[in-house]
C-alpha cells in the first residue's frame, strides 16, 4: 500500500496557497512585484492561486493578473458565483461577461432559489446585473438558463397583452411594444423596467421565437407549472454539478434496521470498493479535503491509509455525500460557507458510523472503509445520533412531514 497521503482529486500546482499568501503580502507593499509574480505562474498555477485566495480576496487578485479574461473561464462552477457575491453582484459586471454559460447557469441556480422555490428578488437581482453586462452577456445568460426561470422574472415585473387587431382596441397607458405584437406595461409603478427592457431587446433581437414563447408564456402559463419546470431544469444542471434532487439527497438520513447497520462489503484485501463515484468536474475548488477542518475526523484518518487509487475514489465519494448534505438540509448553495459547513456535518457523522461498524465487526476502520461507501457510515452515524443529525432546512422550516416521506425505506432515522 502507498505512504498515506492528501484526500484531494490530484496533486495540485505548487503550494497554491502559500503562493497566493505571498500575493497578497507583495499587493499590499508593492502592486507591481505582486503582478509580476503572477506573471511566472503557468495558467494552471494562476487558477489556483487565485481559488486559494480568501474569496473575499479574489477580485484583487484576479486583478493583478496579466490576463484575467483567460482565468475567469476556468474558475470551478459554484466558485464564480460565490466571487461573484464576495465581490458585490454590482461591481461584478466585468466577472460576468467573462463567464461560461454553464457559470452563468449555476449562478442562478444556486443563488437565485430559496430551497425549492425561485427566490424572485434575488432572480430580479442577477437579470438585472447581467443586463448591465452588456447585450452578449445578457443573451449568453438566457440561453444558459430555462425559458421558466425567464419568464418567471418577466411576470415578476411586467404585464404582457397581445394586440387583438381591433381597431377600438387601445394599450394601456405607459404600454411598451418592440414589434406593435405584445405590449407590456410594468406591475408596479415603481419598477424599473430598464433591465426588463434590456433583456427583452436583446432576446427579440437574436433569438425572436425564445421572445415570442416567453412573451406568450407570461400571458397564459400558469405559475404552478412554470415553478414546477423550472425546479426540474435547475435539478437536471445541479445533477450534472453533483448536487442530487432533494428527495434523492434525503435517503442519506433514511432509516437502517440494526442488521444492516454493520454489513461490509465482501471484497478481496487492498482491492477497494467498486461501486464508489467515478470522478467528476468539481464545482468547488477543494484540493484536499482535511485542510478544510480543524478538526481530526477519524474517517479522514482511515481514508488517508488507503493506496492512492482508494483516496481518489473516497475523495469523490465524500465530496458527493457532503453534496447531498447540503442539498438535503437545504443550505444556501451559492454561500461559499455551505460546502464546508456541510464537509463538516458529512464528517462528523461518517465517523461515528466508521467507529460503530469498526466496532461491532473487528475490522480496522481503513479496512471499513475500503468496504463500505461513506454514505452508508454517514447513514450509520445518523441512525445513532438522529436528533442531532436531523436536517436543519436552514432555508425553509415546517418540512418534516417532506422529510419523513423522502428518507426511503423503513422509518425515518430523524423521526421523533
Amino acid at each position: 500500500m502507498d505512504s498515506p497521503g492528501t484526500l484531494g482529486p490530484a496533486d495540485p500546482p505548487t503550494a497554491p496557497l502559500e503562493t497566493a499568501r505571498e500575493v497578497l503580502r507583495l499587493a499590499r507593499k508593492d502592486k507591481a512585484a505582486a503582478q509580476a509574480r503572477l506573471a511566472t505562474l503557468s495558467t494552471a498555477e494562476q487558477l489556483a492561486t487565485v481559488c486559494e485566495a480568501p474569496v473575499e480576496q479574489r477580485a484583487r487578485m484576479l486583478d493583478l493578473l496579466p490576463e484575467p479574461e483567460e482565468i475567469v473561464p476556468l474558475l470551478p462552477d459554484a466558485e464564480l458565483t460565490y466571487t461573484v457575491k464576495a465581490v458585490g453582484l454590482d461591481d461584478a459586471t466585468w466577472l460576468l461577461a467573462h463567464a461560461t454559460e454553464r457559470q452563468l447557469a449555476t449562478c442562478f441556480d444556486l443563488d437565485a432559489w430559496q430551497g425549492l422555490t425561485p427566490d424572485r428578488a434575488a432572480l430580479s437581482q442577477w437579470f438585472a446585473v447581467l443586463a448591465e453586462a452588456g447585450e452578449e452577456t445578457a443573451l449568453r445568460a438566457v440561453h444558459a438558463i430555462d425559458m421558466e426561470t425567464l419568464v418567471l422574472y418577466l411576470r415578476e415585473h411586467v404585464e404582457v397583452m397581445l394586440d387583438p387587431k381591433d381597431e377600438d382596441w387601445q394599450p394601456p397607458e405607459g404600454a411598451q411594444t418592440l414589434e406593435g405584437q405584445f405590449y407590456f406595461v410594468a406591475r408596479s409603478p415603481v419598477d424599473d423596467l430598464a433591465p426588463i427592457l434590456a433583456t427583452l431587446h436583446a432576446v427579440f433581437r437574436n433569438d425572436y421565437w425564445l421572445y415570442f414563447r416567453s412573451m406568450q408564456a407570461v400571458m397564459w402559463e400558469l405559475e404552478s407549472d412554470l415553478e414546477e419546470w423550472a425546479l426540474r431544469w435547475r435539478e437536471g444542471r445541479l445533477a450534472d454539478l453533483g448536487f442530487p434532487a432533494w428527495e434523492e439527497s434525503m435517503r442519506i438520513y433514511g432509516y437502517l434496521r440494526p442488521e444492516q447497520r454493520n454489513v461490509l462489503a465482501e471484497v478481496a484485501p487492498g482491492a477497494g470498493r467498486t461501486d464508489e463515484p467515478m470522478a467528476w468536474d468539481l464545482p468547488v475548488w477543494i484540493p484536499d479535503l482535511p485542510a478544510l477542518s480543524e478538526r481530526d475526523f477519524p474517517i479522514f484518518r482511515a481514508a488517508q491509509r488507503l493506496d492512492a487509487g482508494g483516496r481518489r475514489a473516497f475523495f469523490y465519494a465524500f465530496v458527493s455525500l457532503a453534496n447531498k448534505v447540503a442539498v438535503a438540509d437545504r443550505m444556501p448553495l451559492g454561500n461559499a460557507a455551505s460546502l464546508p459547513k456541510a464537509i463538516e456535518k458529512a464528517a462528523d457523522f461518517a465517523s461515528i458510523g466508521l467507529e460503530s461498524v469498526s466496532a461491532a465487526t473487528g475490522v480496522a476502520p481503513t479496512g471499513v472503509v475500503s468496504r463500505a461507501s461513506v454514505e452508508h457510515l454517514f447513514r450509520v452515524g445518523a441512525n445513532l445520533d438522529p436528533e442531532r443529525a436531523r436536517p436543519s432546512f436552514e432555508t425553509q422550516q415546517g418540512d418534516e412531514a417532506d422529510a419523513a416521506e423522502a428518507t426511503g425505506e423503513g422509518q425515518p432515522a430523524t423521526r421523533t
